[in-house]
C-alpha cells in the first residue's frame, strides 16, 4: 500500500524513481586519555587526514558554481587556524585525535546553530561535514561513493552533507529526500541549481523506505509517494511531461522581451554575486543586472579585496553585459554575514546592529575603496549604485557627499568615469517605507529588499523554526508597504525595482505587475516564467488584480487567491 510523507519544499519538481538509501556508518571514538608518547603520533594523524582531505577537495572536478563554492567553501575552513590549532590543543590534553576533532567540531557546530539567522545556522551542515570526512580519514573507513549511480536515483538520508552534494552523480539524481534541512542548506541550494525535486525536514523518511523502492516526488505539494501504484505512477507521468514541455517552451521564450499585451515595457533582470551566476542569468533571459552582492568579494577572500582588485571584478561584469545595465549594491556586510579576517564585535542583535552602510560609513578605508572602483569600472558599462539598509536622509546625503569627494578625486587623477551615474537605495526598513516621500527626492531609483522588509515589518525573525508561520511576505502589511513605495517613486517621475526573493516568486508576478512594480530582479531559474507572465497579462488586468488582492485583510486568503 501507497504511503504518503509530507516535507519541508526546497526545490520544486517532479521526480519518480528508485531509492538509494544513504546510511552513515557507525565510528566509535576512543574517550580514553592517550599517553605523553603517544601525542605526536595522534598529532601526525589528524595533520594527514587534513591533508587528504584537501588533496581530495582540491581534486574535486565539478561543473557549476553552486558545488565550486562548497568546495571552496570546505578548503577555506580546513585552512583556517582556528580548528587545527584547537583540535591539536586538545590532544595536547592527551585526548585522542577523534576524540580532540569530535569535540572541537561539536563545539563549532553549537555555536554555529545557536546563531538566531537561518543561513548561518545551515552552516552547522558545513562543520559536521568536514568533521565526518576527517574523522572518517583517521579511522581509515572508506566513503560511500556517489559518482556512479542508476538512472532515476532519489537519494534518501538524514541528512545530505555539502561534500556529498558536490560529488554526485547530476545525471542520474532526480530527486533527494531528507530526515533534516531547511530552505537555505545546501542540498536545497544544489537541488535548485540542478533543477531537481527536493524535500528537506522530513523527519523520519529514511525510517519508512528500502533501497529500489519506487517514490514519487511532488515538491510543488511538498509531499513524496512511496510505493505508488500504477495508476499514479501514470498520473504524474503525464503531469512530469506537461511540466518538461512547458520548461521547453519557456526555454524557448526566454529571450523575448517582458511586454505585457497591453504594451508594458518591464525590465527582468538577475541577481548576481560572481561572473557564474552572471552567465546564468544571461543563459536564462536576463536583461541585466538587478542586484550585485558584493561582499561574495569579501567573504571568498582572506583580506579586504583592494580598490583594483574590485575594479577588475566590476568591469569584467560591466564588459560581459555589453551595454546592459548593472546595479551594484556597496558592502552589505554584518548581521548574518561574516568575514574570516575581520572580527565583528559581539552584538546581542546583529541583524539590528553594525551592519551595512554603518558599517561602511566608520570603515571609510574600505567603503572609499568600493565606491572608487566602482566609479572606475562605470567607465566601460551602465552601472548604477545602491545602498543597502537606508533609514534616513542623513545617511543618503553622508553617502552621495563620499560619492562627490571622490569624483572630485578621480577628475583631478584624470580618471574617466560616469559623470551621470545613478544612485539608489534598498528599500529594506521600515524607516525606509514610512519616510519613502523624503528619500526618493535624493535618489534615482528605489529597489525593494522583500526578505530584510518582510522579518523587519512582522518583527519576525525569517530564520526562527517556532515563528516561520509569521513570516510571509503575502502579509497585508508587506504588501502595502511594497505598494507605498512604488507609488512614491512613480509620483516622483521615478522608478522602483524588486531584488528580494519575492520578486522570484512566480505567484506574485501577476500581483507585483499590477502593483506597478517596473523591475523583477530575480534569480536565473525564474526569468523565463516571469517574463512569460508579463507577456500573456494586460497591466491594465493586473491592476484590478492587484486592487483585489491589497484590500484582502488576511494573510490566508491572499495566498488562497494568488494560487488559484
Amino acid at each position: 500500500m501507497s504511503l504518503i510523507k509530507e516535507g519541508i519544499i526546497a526545490s520544486e519538481q517532479i521526480a519518480i524513481g528508485k531509492v538509494k538509501l544513504m546510511k552513515k556508518q557507525e565510528v566509535k571514538i576512543n574517550t580514553e586519555k592517550i599517553s605523553d608518547d603517544e601525542i605526536k603520533l595522534h598529532v601526525e594523524k589528524f595533520n594527514k587526514a587534513l591533508d587528504d582531505y584537501k588533496t581530495i577537495l582540491s581534486e574535486t572536478k565539478v561543473d557549476n558554481d553552486t558545488q565550486k563554492q562548497v568546495i571552496e567553501a570546505h578548503l577555506s575552513m580546513l585552512d583556517d587556524p582556528f580548528l587545527s590549532e584547537t583540535v591539536i590543543g586538545k590532544i595536547n590534553e592527551n585526548n585522542s585525535s577523534d576524540k580532540a576533532l569530535t569535540d572541537t567540531i561539536d563545539e563549532m557546530v553549537v555555536m554555529m546553530e545557536s546563531l538566531d539567522n537561518e543561513y548561518m545556522r545551515e552552516r552547522a551542515a558545513d562543520y559536521k561535514d568536514i568533521g565526518q570526512q576527517l574523522l572518517y580519514k583517521i579511522k581509515g573507513i572508506e566513503y560511500q561513493k556517489l559518482d556512479s549511480l542508476e538512472p532515476n536515483t532519489i537519494l534518501v538520508s538524514e541528512e545530505l552533507t555539502p561534500y556529498e552534494t558536490s560529488i554526485i552523480d547530476k545525471d542520474h539524481v532526480v530527486g533527494f529526500l531528507m530526515n533534516l534541512g531547511g530552505k537555505t542548506a545546501h542540498t536545497s541550494i544544489i537541488a535548485q541549481t540542478l533543477g531537481i525535486a527536493c524535500l528537506v525536514g522530513m523527519k523520519d523518511i529514511t525510517e519508512n523506505v528500502n533501497d529500489s523502492q519506487t517514490v514519487i516526488i511532488d515538491s510543488f505539494k511538498g509531499i513524496c509517494i512511496i510505493d505508488p501504484d500504477d495508476k499514479t505512477i501514470s498520473e504524474y507521468e503525464n503531469i512530469k511531461s506537461e511540466l518538461d514541455n512547458e520548461k521547453l517552451r519557456l526555454e524557448e521564450n526566454r529571450y523575448k522581451k517582458a511586454i505585457t499585451k497591453d504594451g508594458k515595457d518591464i525590465d527582468v533582470m538577475t541577481n548576481i554575486g560572481n561572473i557564474e551566476d552572471l552567465d546564468k542569468g544571461l543563459e536564462s533571459g536576463a536583461e541585466g543586472v538587478g542586484l550585485f552582492r558584493t561582499e561574495f568579494l569579501y567573504m571568498y577572500n582572506d583580506h579586504f579585496p583592494t580598490e583594483d582588485e574590485q575594479f577588475e571584478s566590476y568591469k569584467k561584469v560591466v564588459e560581459i553585459l555589453d551595454g546592459k545595465s548593472v546595479i551594484i549594491r556597496t558592502l552589505d556586510i554584518g548581521g548574518d554575514k561574516e568575514l574570516p579576517y575581520y572580527k565583528f564585535p559581539k552584538e546581542d542583535n546583529p541583524f539590528l546592529g553594525w551592519r551595512a552602510l554603518r558599517f561602511c560609513f566608520d570603515m571609510r578605508d574600505v567603503f572609499d575603496a568600493q565606491i572608487k572602483a566602482i566609479l572606475r569600472a562605470s567607465a566601460f558599462g551602465k552601472i548604477r549604485i545602491m545602498l543597502p539598509m537606508v533609514i534616513s536622509v542623513e545617511e543618503i546625503e553622508n553617502a552621495l557627499e563620499i560619492i562627490e569627494n571622490i569624483k572630485k578625486e578621480l577628475r583631478n587623477d584624470k580618471i574617466d568615469f560616469d559623470e551621470n551615474i545613478e544612485v539608489g537605495i534598498m528599500i529594506e526598513t521600515p524607516a525606509s517605507v514610512i519616510v519613502a516621500e523624503d528619500l526618493i527626492e535624493h535618489v534615482d531609483f528605489f529597489s525593494i529588499g522583500t526578505n530584510d522588509l518582510t522579518q523587519y515589518i512582522l518583527a519576525s525573525d525569517r530564520g526562527n523554526e517556532k515563528i516561520s508561520n509569521l513570516y510571509n511576505t503575502y502579509n497585508p502589511a508587506v504588501l502595502r508597504a511594497i505598494k507605498k513605495v512604488i507609488d512614491v517613486s512613480h509620483e516622483h517621475g521615478k522608478w522602483t525595482g524588486m531584488c528580494g526573493g519575492f520578486a522570484g516568486d512566480t505567484k506574485a508576478t501577476k500581483l507585483l505587475l499590477g502593483m506597478g512594480l517596473d523591475e523583477f530582479s530575480a534569480p536565473a531559474a525564474s526569468i523565463p516564467k516571469i517574463k512569460d507572465i508579463i507577456a500573456n497579462n494586460s497591466f491594465e488586468d493586473a491592476k484590478i488584480y492587484a486592487d483585489e488582492i491589497l484590500k484582502l485583510k488576511k494573510t490566508s486568503e491572499i495566498e488562497k487567491k494568488v494560487s488559484e
